[in-house]
């Protein structure tokens, strides 16, 4: 369980709710990355906006509202947070996307739509089961756990994946995991297609191009070493641009402007997390 990572970016005062991440079941590895349950209780009348550099996947997210299927979104993604709340999510593997949603998941990017009902996964039980297990103590470990379960228990119908699904998973993990890959010829090659190819599998079933794939593991990784810096005079910016491939610390800054809304230097300043 961790509290938050790189690519979580707070709101302004530094806040982020309590939140527990929980690993998917071996047997679900191509279809879930993991599952995430934030909970929260803020004083009347205050409202807290989560920021989030997105990755490439959509995500599952049960409430006690409904469930959704929230897409990828090219920019930041943010969550308005008020009152008391809880919900189960799950963020997907790239080939789930399109899955669950029956169709490319461009239909889906910036985006989100109530959970459809599908031949092999029926969100409504789901919902009420889910609601059962939280709504008597949300920030118990185990009723998380439980409804964690119950999620990848639904999830479990839409086995197997099928070649394309495991090929984009394959293709996602690449570009996430190799910080040499700087460029779209450089997954095309190890993948052996054509740059048109694999544009037309990452927009089916990502929603995006594989030049935001490259661009935003860029950011995740500079969010990262930013986030390790503590305060801006321990980070160089400059060293952190070229390690990431740019050309120079303007292409980089206006990249990471244009997603985060925050320059390097502030985003690095900004204050540490605290939880509630």
């Amino acid at each position: 369980m961790d509290v938050q990572e790189p690519a979580h970016l707070l709101d302004v005062h530094g806040f982020s709710p309590s939140l527990r991440r929980y690993p998917a079941p071996a047997a679900l590895a191509d279809l879930v990355r993991r599952f995430w349950v934030p909970v929260w209780s803020l004083p009347p009348g205050e409202v807290s906006v989560q920021r989030v550099l997105q990755y490439p996947v959509c995500q599952l997210v049960v409430g006690d509202d409904g469930a959704q299927l929230v897409g990828p979104h090219r920019g930041l993604g943010t969550e308005e947070l008020s009152g008391s709340g809880w919900v189960v999510g799950a963020m997907l593997q790239p080939a789930a996307g399109s899955l669950l949603l029956g169709r490319p998941v461009t239909t889906l990017t910036d985006r989100r739509m109530a959970l459809p009902r599908l031949a092999r996964l029926d969100p409504a039980p789901l919902v009420e089961q889910v609601r059962a297990v939280m709504a008597p103590g949300p920030g118990d470990v185990e009723r998380q756990r439980e409804a964690c379960t119950l999620v990848a228990r639904a999830l479990g119908g839409l086995l197997p994946v099928d070649g394309e699904g495991l090929l984009v998973n394959a293709i996602v993990e690449y570009v996430e995991a190799d910080p040499e890959v700087q460029r779209v010829g450089q997954v095309c090659e190890k993948f052996g297609l054509s740059e048109r190819t694999l544009q037309r599998i990452t927009a089916r079933r990502v929603g995006l191009s594989p030049k935001w794939l490259v661009q935003r593991r860029r950011l995740h990784d500079a969010a990262q070493r930013l986030r390790a810096g503590g305060r801006v005079a321990a980070v160089d910016l400059a060293r952190v641009a070229a390690d990431l491939g740019y050309a120079d610390q303007a292409h980089f800054t206006r990249d990471f402007r244009s997603v985060t809304g925050l320059t390097p230097g502030a985003f690095a300043a900004e204050p540490g997390g605290r939880s509630g």
